[in-house]
């Protein structure tokens, strides 16, 4: 397995870590000064605040950003060997099962927690089971699946890219540069109160979160992994490493002004500084482009040896738990850390030992559950002749991505990630 993958899988668990502490130790406190409307987990958090934390915990939200990136990265790397057909197949054995098992077990203890009607908890839930979109007036079972409305969305620009013979992901990431690019410099600019509107300060902020299927806000990230996969496989020419600080620009914009949004409303990090985020941010988009360059110019051709293949082997389980982590902290973490509580624990105990739960019942989920899904899924797809063929309609990598030489992904990286 390449270099970049070894890299990924714990980057991914340690941002899902940093948007779980994030909700359970200061959002879930701190939401009231926003004037945000309460998402289902109010019913089920415990009633303790963090703040001596708030300093250290408040920026965790900048995990999103970084699974971004990373999905832009992967989706390039799945997308190159796959047809439309084994592309959306791919996704969606990805993506349902956990969010089928994960939805189900968020419905059944708000149902436990919440103690009247069950009427508000059901549409969310079926818009959770399909995956649709919310919208702006609706809710989600759990507030944070607003990013997979992002996700499906790139997947869905992803398929159309992959049904045409002239455009390819190389386009997309231009696209998606500029498109993005554009809004966040706009954004920055009402933000800051440049450009002074009460109606497009409302308008920026409504893009960034319940109309997040838009990518106006997001779709620089996205692009961002695109080009870093490219990188991985070739030098990227002039106008591509334009398009990269464009995208690293425009990150940045985005980054910032949330931070700003926060640090303004937020009295408990009114002092923090708005770059934080962005370099715990910077920090991870390095990280990935080092591995992706490493993996360029190495030979790799030597096989890893018994030690190396151990920690890919956990590095590997520790993305696969990634997905359902981010499926279950904010409720199901939150009413584990209340029932701790309740029962005596520490308040600060409660929370590492409520976590350390939650990644072993995860572990579970992704190792047990969700293939054994996957599975009969197959098996139902394949009693109706309805598996999408392999192998027919794969893209070279010259056609997608614009650049000659073969690609450097070898055949067990391929498997799909989530987000």
């Amino acid at each position: 397995m390449k270099n970049y993958f070894s890299v990924l899988d714990p980057l991914r668990f340690g941002a899902a870590l940093c948007v779980a502490v994030f909700h359970l130790t200061f959002w879930s406190w701190a939401w009231p000064s926003t004037g945000v409307a309460p998402g289902f987990e109010h019913y089920v958090a415990a009633d303790v605040q963090f703040q001596s934390t708030a300093p250290f915990t408040w920026f965790g939200w900048v995990g999103v950003e970084i699974f971004f990136v990373i999905s832009g990265f992967v989706i390039a790397n799945s997308a190159e060997k796959s047809s439309a057909a084994e592309f959306l197949f791919g996704r969606a054995l990805r993506l349902y099962p956990a969010v089928w098992v994960c939805a189900t077990l968020t419905f059944i203890v708000l149902l436990l927690f919440a103690g009247g009607s069950s009427s508000e908890f059901i549409l969310p839930y079926v818009r959770a089971m399909l995956l649709i979109p919310k919208g702006i007036n609706g809710q989600w079972i759990d507030c944070i699946y607003w990013t997979l409305a992002a996700e499906m969305a790139f997947y869905g620009l992803v398929f159309c890219t992959l049904l045409t013979k002239k455009i390819t992901l190389r386009h997309l990431a231009f696209g998606l540069t500029i498109y993005s690019g554009a809004f966040n410099a706009f954004s920055l600019l009402v933000l800051s109160g440049v450009i002074r509107s009460e109606i497009l300060y409302f308008v920026v902020l409504m893009f960034r979160v319940p109309c997040a299927t838009w990518l106006l806000s997001h779709g620089c990230f996205f692009a961002l992994g695109i080009w870093l996969f490219i990188s991985a496989n070739r030098k990227l020419t002039p106008v591509e490493q334009l398009a990269v600080a464009v995208t690293c620009l425009s990150g940045c914009a985005e980054i910032f002004y949330f931070s700003s949004y926060l640090s303004l409303n937020i009295p408990a990090i009114s002092g923090q500084s708005p770059f934080v985020p962005i370099v715990v941010w910077a920090a991870a988009v390095l990280l990935i482009a080092w591995a992706a360059n490493r993996s360029r110019v190495s030979s790799g051709g030597a096989s890893p040896d018994a030690a190396g293949y151990f920690r890919t082997h956990y590095f590997r389980t520790l993305g696969l738990i990634t997905y359902p982590l981010y499926l279950t902290h904010n409720v199901i973490g939150s009413a584990i850390i209340r029932l701790l509580i309740d029962a005596g624990m520490d308040e600060s105990l409660a929370v590492v030992t409520g976590l350390s739960v939650l990644v072993l019942v995860c572990w579970f989920i992704s190792a047990k559950i969700e293939p054994a899904v996957r599975r009969l899924l197959r098996e139902l797809f394949s009693n109706f002749e309805l598996l999408p063929r392999t192998g027919a309609a794969t893209k070279s990598s010259s056609r997608q991505f614009g650049h000659t030489g073969a690609s450097f992904i070898s055949a067990s990286a391929a498997r799909p990630f989530g987000p």
